[in-house]
């Protein structure tokens, strides 16, 4: 990516993408490899909760690449938890951009996502491991609730009952 006089944050965008895709398979590999280095014991996708491909498509899901001037910098998905709440997964924004309020798009856009395949609310896990993350989505309307998964990774479980979206 190129200097420029505009930040990352006012040349990002985001786009669906299919989860089978190379792309997406690249871009979760880097965030696997992530989560591998910052958790205790490592990361095993094996071991983590689920998220199937077929659950990250349309019409129970979306896949989302967030590029800035068209290079990849980070993924997110949802999936259909029930017919009225759907979990965002493997969101990730690459370490080089961090700090400039992309993650922040990247989950309102996940919660857009989420509103257009008719959901009403949506529910996260995030591991104890990443701060940044935690305080984006307090700071971001989420509140802590119950464990809704078996996930053996996460350590927080977050939900946000109103995506705030106008039902008229």
């Amino acid at each position: 990516m190129g200097e420029s006089e505009n930040s990352a944050l006012d040349l990002v965008s985001f786009a669906d993408e299919d989860p089978g895709s190379e792309l997406a398979a690249h871009l979760l590999s880097r965030y696997y490899d992530e989560l591998d280095t910052r958790f205790p014991g490592g990361f095993d996708v094996e071991r983590s909760a689920s998220a199937p491909i077929e659950d990250m498509r349309p019409p129970c899901g979306a896949f989302l690449v967030a590029r800035v001037e068209g290079h990849p910098i980070g993924c997110g998905a949802v999936r259909k938890l029930d017919d009225t709440t759907a979990e965002i997964k493997r969101m990730w924004i690459d370490p080089v951009v961090r700090g400039q309020g992309i993650g922040r798009q990247l989950l309102s856009a996940l919660e857009t996502a989420a509103h257009e395949l008719g959901f009403l609310h949506v529910r996260l896990d995030t591991n104890a491991q990443l701060p940044e993350a935690i305080a984006l989505y307090r700071s971001s309307g989420y509140t802590a609730i119950l464990a809704y998964s078996d996930n053996q990774y996460a350590d927080f479980w977050f939900e946000k009952r109103d995506l705030g979206f106008d039902s008229t």
